[in-house]
């Protein structure tokens, strides 16, 4: 069966392991939380930030985009909510969150 599976030879002696230094794995991992801060957490808060300004500034009469793609006109903001008139005088109500990007004005009548 030797021919198949050759025997192991264990060493008699071996060498010593070199030690992991800590400080250099604390450097790496703070290293890995700036470059998460920096690429994902800060560009994402300021996104947010953005959204939660344009949510918080909708009126009557803006002309927007909801993120389904409809574009439509607020007729009324009641709390979270707006009622968005689509056409034909089809009046549907969403939430504030679902607000895209406010267009400007005359841009629904172009299309």
């Amino acid at each position: 069966m030797e021919f198949l599976i050759p025997a192991a030879m264990a060493q008699t002696q071996s060498a010593p392991a070199p030690e992991a230094n800590p400080m250099i794995t604390l450097i790496m991992f703070g290293g890995l939380f700036v470059f998460m801060y920096l690429f994902i957490i800060r560009p994402q808060r300021k996104r947010q930030k953005e959204h939660q300004e344009l949510v918080s500034s909708l009126n009557k009469g803006d002309e927007i985009v909801l993120n389904s793609g409809l574009l439509g006109k607020i007729t009324k903001v009641d709390g979270d909510y707006i009622v968005v008139d689509a056409g034909n005088n089809i009046e549907l109500k969403f939430q504030k969150g679902s607000v895209h990007a406010v267009l400007p004005k005359g841009t629904i009548k172009a299309i």
